[in-house]
């Protein structure tokens, strides 16, 4: 096993899960199995209870995990399926290691933050490593470190990395730093703060191998010479990772940089030649356009990067570029849908913009508007079609308060009172009905895909509901998995999550619909 460990440097948010996820498509495109891991250094136990305004998406992994958004990033770019064994945070080592210590696994010891939290560390890393990612055991990971270096949270990490760096050869451990290069006025590439990050690094111990410098524009050969003298990096081994409009541009760009044979050299790889077609498949141009409109209600774009994502995927095996429109649940006009050629019901919690989400579904379906919902989508477009169809005005979900719930709680959440991990949660097998929409989209029968919720379609109203006309297509058991409406219009909501599993080779078949059906509205078909 060889490690690529990737640190960053300066501020956060400057692309250390791009860079690490590029990296990885760079070797995959040789040929070479990948994972990766994300060591994320606060003290919650996983992402799941966080604010995803603040913190961004929480992606579901095949297991259930709910994890940093960057493991969706990974899964995206490199094709494999990871589990919360490739996402350790403080919670989970602090955790592990004092129920160690309370089973008496350290034989009266004293517990320490070196060896016992390092050496866990350690174990974590080894086991994400080896543990199978649907590619096949790896050959090379990848690890993140999050954070920035100088960060208190991080120390124990970056202790235990540099202890990996004494404890394995050094062909088969390399640190790749991300740092800023910031231009002045005169636009000239500023190195200082490079400098200053590698400074900080070295007093713990630890020398970068390579350095991603991120800035606006390309870097000349005389700002990487600067780098390179003053942080003891070779010139070929500082990379420019100038702002892409694509992020899937991001490892083209940094092939045509010689990150390539940088990580060749270091790693000690034997040369392979590269398969584009990854590249290709990324790069498709576009010949049509449509516009989508996701009603929100939290303001921040990362927190739906997957749906973003799923629909670039769909319109890239389209050739239709997608323009979203977001729009605010809370407070918009009727004309602002009308604009669109498609609408879209993100999920989310809690009853705040419910109402204006539910009122976008029903200006979807009387004006034969594209339309697709998800998890909170695909139960609110469930309570629209009971009160505008069935006139039961008083439609609702449990979560939303008193009313005629056709919305449900999960009768095994009733007495749920952790909230972390607790929901349903990853992968479920779906049963497809047969001559629906969605079957046709899938082309089978049995699906499996990801979930995130608390809450399903009342069982005691579905026979009413369905002899309405709303057709539930995509059953898990008892559960209601999808629903559409029978026609030629796009009508489709699916109970769980299929942006999880979308990449941009195999994109997610709902997207793809959704997308034909956008574009081709626009047209007038």
């Amino acid at each position: 096993m060889k490690y690529i460990i990737v640190t960053g440097g300066v501020m956060s948010g400057l692309g250390k899960g791009i860079t690490t996820a590029s990296i990885g498509r760079i070797l995959k495109n040789r040929g070479y199995r990948v994972t990766a891991v994300k060591i994320d250094p606060y003290l919650n136990i996983d992402a799941g209870t966080m604010n995803p305004a603040q913190h961004g998406e929480v992606f579901v992994l095949k297991d259930g995990g709910e994890a940093d958004l960057d493991l969706g990033n990974y899964e995206r770019f490199l094709d494999i399926s990871l589990t919360s064994d490739h996402n350790i945070t403080t919670g989970k080592v602090y955790q592990t290691v004092i129920d160690k210590e309370r089973h008496g696994d350290y034989l009266g010891a004293t517990v320490q933050i070196i060896p016992h939290i390092t050496d866990q560390i350690k174990e974590f890393i080894k086991t994400a490593a080896e543990n199978s990612n649907g590619d096949g055991k790896a050959e090379i990971c990848l690890v993140e470190v999050g954070g920035t270096v100088g960060d208190i949270e991080s120390m124990p990490f970056l202790e235990a990395i540099r202890q990996m760096v004494g404890e394995l050869p050094e062909e088969d451990i390399i640190l790749v730093h991300v740092t800023l290069v910031p231009e002045d006025n005169m636009g000239d590439h500023k190195t200082k703060p490079t400098q200053h990050s590698v400074k900080v690094l070295r007093e713990l111990g630890l020398h970068p191998d390579a350095i991603v410098g991120r800035s606006e524009t390309v870097m000349s050969s005389s700002t990487k010479k600067k780098i390179s003298d003053f942080c003891g990096v070779a010139q070929k081994a500082v990379i420019s990772a100038a702002t892409a409009k694509d992020i899937y541009e991001v490892p083209v760009e940094m092939e045509k940089e010689g990150m390539a044979s940088v990580i060749r050299d270091l790693l000690h790889l034997e040369e392979r030649p590269a398969d584009n077609k990854w590249y290709r498949t990324v790069c498709r141009e576009y010949t049509r356009r449509a516009s989508v409109a996701i009603v929100t209600k939290y303001g921040v774009e990362d927190v739906y990067m997957s749906i973003k994502e799923a629909l670039r995927h769909a319109g890239r095996s389209l050739s239709t570029e997608v323009d979203i429109k977001w729009v605010d649940a809370e407070n918009y006009e009727d004309s602002e849908l009308s604009e669109v050629d498609g609408i879209l019901i993100p999920g989310g919690f809690g009853p705040r913009g419910i109402e204006g989400k539910i009122n976008a579904i029903k200006y979807a379906r009387e004006n034969k508007i594209p339309f697709l919902g998800l998890c909170l989508g695909f139960q609110l477009a469930v309570i629209e079609y009971c009160r505008s169809v069935l006139g039961w005005e008083n439609a609702t979900s449990e979560e939303m308060g008193e009313g005629k719930h056709v919305i449900a709680i999960l009768p095994e959440q009733e007495d749920v009172v952790d909230l972390g991990g607790t929901m349903r949660l990853g992968d479920c097998t779906i049963d497809i009905k047969p001559g629906t929409r969605i079957e046709k989209l899938y082309g089978k029968n049995e699906v499996v895909e990801r979930h995130r919720h608390r809450y399903e379609v009342n069982p005691e109203y579905i026979p009413e509901i369905e002899s309405a006309g709303l057709i539930f297509s995509g059953k898990c058991g008892p559960r209601m998995e999808s629903c559409e409406l029978s026609g030629d219009d796009f009508f489709l909501a699916t109970q769980f999550h299929p942006e999880f599993k979308s990449t941009p080779t195999h994109p997610s078949p709902p997207y793809l619909g959704f997308v034909e059906a956008c574009a081709n509205k626009r047209k007038g078909e």
